[in-house]
């Protein structure tokens, strides 16, 4: 099951630690939601998840100062003799001397955030979602072109690396060479990312391995993509009938969900960067209500009568 450390929370959200532990790097967040226990505060603990993230904001700690210290000591203990993962406290709150003594007993992270409790909230589960999503990893190229996150797979040699940097050049970017990380984030949207040891770096035969970001800059480089469209590149092969209307359209699937596709042939003499380029614009202007190979058939149809 995928699972991000509650350390790597800490580090991304820059929360403030109010009881430490040593023990951050141990806990592991495997659930992409994040509970508000107000109705746990009050007694109620039927259909209680103690494995996720609990968050107090204005309504849960004005609660709780509502309450004498006895019922506010009951009522913290029993939150966190649950076994929770961390309370997190909003609107940087001060926290109650029973929710500190309460952590210690049951060395339960007591962590801080200044941000607006809903805005954290949201800022959170989105990041739980990318990180615990269902992942893959593609040998392929990711670049982002127009927009449009476009990924190139085929065989080893087939020239994806070389198109991705004249694809940098002019003037699109890179997200990742030779291995892409494929997460699914929903049920429609697929991320991708590079692994974090080769990010922003692309290998050329016969170069080596180049660090576009040093090389072109900072914008020729991102960290991640929706992967919108995939060209699988493959050597032509003089026996197979390739599309050439671009009537029929192409899928493929990638952890259950079906990408808008197209095949390209490589053989010498064609610029692959400029088609892969072109196809980018091509698929936006399918998705803004135009197909060319539509709009021929359209007019053969209309002079036919």
């Amino acid at each position: 099951m995928a699972s991000v450390s509650l350390k790597n929370i800490v580090d991304e959200f820059k929360l403030e630690e109010l009881t430490s532990f040593g023990n951050t790097e141990d806990i592991l967040i495997s659930v992409a939601d994040v509970t508000r226990p107000g109705l746990q505060l009050s007694g109620s603990y039927e259909h209680f998840g103690a494995d996720r993230i609990q968050l107090l904001g204005n309504m849960e700690m004005a609660y709780l100062e509502m309450q004498t210290a006895e019922a506010r000591m009951q009522k913290l203990d029993q939150l966190m003799g649950r076994g929770i993962p961390c309370l997190i406290i909003s609107r940087h709150h001060e926290p109650f001397p029973e929710m500190v003594e309460c952590s210690n007993r049951y060395s339960v992270p007591l962590l801080r955030s200044p941000e607006v409790t809903s805005v954290f909230m949201s800022s959170l589960i989105k990041y739980l979602n990318v990180e615990l999503a269902p992942e893959t990893t593609l040998h392929g190229v990711l670049v982002e072109i127009y927009g449009e996150g476009m990924l190139m797979l085929g065989e080893s040699g087939v020239g994806k690396s070389e198109t991705a940097m004249e694809i940098v050049k002019r003037g699109h970017r890179l997200i990742a060479d030779d291995l892409v990380e494929v997460r699914r984030v929903s049920d429609t949207t697929l991320l991708g990312r590079a692994p974090e040891i080769i990010r922003h770096l692309i290998e050329i035969r016969g170069l080596g391995i180049l660090d576009v970001k040093e090389l072109f800059g900072v914008s020729a480089v991102k960290q991640q993509e929706s992967i919108d469209f995939v060209i699988n590149l493959e050597l032509w092969d003089e026996r197979k009938t390739y599309e050439r209307m671009g009537i029929n359209e192409e899928s493929t699937e990638i952890l259950g969900i079906r990408v808008p596709s197209i095949t390209i042939p490589v053989r010498p003499g064609r610029n692959l960067a400029i088609i892969v380029e072109v196809a980018a614009i091509n698929f936006r202007q399918k998705r803004m209500g135009y197909n060319a190979a539509q709009a021929l058939t359209d007019r053969l149809f209309g002079k036919s009568k």
